[in-house]
């Protein structure tokens, strides 16, 4: 786990370890980026400025190398090593792999559920992994190394820049106006604590939400939340075709809403999704569906809202609205949740995570969010936010008799 600001020299240093490590053990070997497209400008193409050669030439020489595929990001080394650049977006698609060791660079923007399907594999072989990252609030990387500093299996840094000399005093306080001059001096701020302080505290530029879960962490609001059977549960969904599904569980209960549990998945059928509602404990309130569930199936002619009613959920369709009118929903109705720690690990991540896009041109935020691995948590939870309505108090079962909840 390393832990390090801004031009610390973490991707070569890396490299140069794996290609140490390339001809200690022959394996395959991977340097995982955030997103495969991030790969070729990052690391493949990437310039040495101080020596004006490319990083992976400098790593990786040519003669210890057997072949190079540029169009893959692949080498082969002379021992029967190999190494190639991955992306965590895309790592599901490394079916019947064995990796020796794996370089997951800039973590914290990562997909985490990429280390939770490696990691049996790197046990199973023996091998090894490497985080590195400036931090991104208190996520996912920040979460691995407070795990990872008090572990005897684990080697831990965390170097800020008055712990190197990469940056003169003179340099830091350029670069500090200059972003407070570009960003405003709350974020310019946010950014500078973050990229060269490491600090977790500072809000995630471009974050929708970062600001929000910073308050409810602090609040002791992102805890062991306990599930109250007289109260039903409300879930929230964001339909993928192709892509992932996303559910959220949810009970109000007055002012509160408890977020008890969220379910994640891909590349399976709406049957799934509706057994394992059905399989909770929960007397349901409703199911708030985004308007495609009114999409019709090209093969079975049937709407995926009446696909999920024969597999026996029922619910409600909510209007199609805008991204912006989610988010805004969402900021709302944030400040009065409860998370239940350790079931909404990776939807909680997802949404700390969600963010505006960066134009590279204009080296500004646009006003639309990224699509990627927090999209569809995201997503869901603005539905939820837009479709739950407060219950009265009461037992759940004399609801379900009079016909407030769907029971299986």
């Amino acid at each position: 786990m390393i832990i390090a600001h801004r031009r610390w020299g973490k991707d070569d240093v890396v490299l140069h370890r794996t290609a140490c490590a390339a001809m200690e053990r022959q394996g395959n070997y991977w340097h995982c980026l955030p997103e495969y497209a991030q790969g070729r400008k990052a690391i493949w193409q990437a310039i040495n400025p101080h020596s004006g050669k490319r990083r992976i030439d400098e790593a990786f020489p040519q003669e210890i190398r057997k072949r190079t595929v540029d169009q893959e990001m692949f080498i082969e080394f002379v021992n029967g090593s190999t190494w190639q650049v991955i992306g965590s977006d895309t790592y599901d698609r490394l079916v019947g792999s064995t990796p020796a060791g794996i370089a997951f660079s800039e973590y914290a923007l990562a997909n985490p559920a990429c280390w939770d399907y490696f990691r049996p594999m790197l046990a199973e072989n023996g091998g090894w992994a490497i985080f590195i990252s400036t931090v991104r609030g208190r996520n996912h990387f920040w979460k691995l190394g407070e795990l990872a500093k008090d572990s005897p299996d684990w080697f831990y840094v965390n170097q800020t820049v008055n712990d190197t000399d990469v940056f003169s005093k003179e340099q830091l306080e350029q670069e500090r106006s200059e972003m407070h001059k570009l960003h405003g001096e709350d974020e310019g701020e946010a950014r500078f604590r973050q990229e060269y302080l490491n600090d977790p505290a500072a809000a995630l530029p471009g974050s929708y939400y970062g600001k929000y879960f910073s308050k409810l962490e602090d609040q002791g609001r992102i805890c062991s939340v306990p599930w109250d059977s007289r109260f039903p549960v409300t879930t929230a969904w964001d339909l993928g075709i192709g892509d992932s599904t996303a559910i959220w569980f949810a009970q109000q209960i007055g002012n509160e809403v408890r977020i008890l549990d969220y379910y994640e998945a891909s590349g399976v059928g709406l049957e799934h999704y509706a057994k394992v509602v059905k399989e909770k404990p929960y007397v349901y309130a409703d199911h708030l569906w985004p308007h495609d569930v009114e999409a019709s199936d090209i093969g079975s002619g049937l709407t995926r809202r009446e696909t999920l009613s024969a597999f026996g959920l029922r619910g409600t369709t909510l209007p199609r609205t805008s991204v912006e009118d989610r988010i805004n929903a969402v900021r709302s109705m944030l400040p009065i949740c409860l998370f239940e720690e350790a079931a909404t690990k990776r939807g909680a991540d997802c949404l700390r995570q969600y963010q505006r896009e960066w134009d590279e041109k204009l080296h500004d935020f646009k006003s639309r969010p990224k699509h990627d691995w927090t999209s569809h948590a995201a997503d869901a939870f603005g539905y939820l936010c837009q479709g739950i309505r407060p219950v009265k108090s009461g037992p759940t079962k004399q609801r379900a008799r009079t016909g407030y909840a769907n029971q299986f």
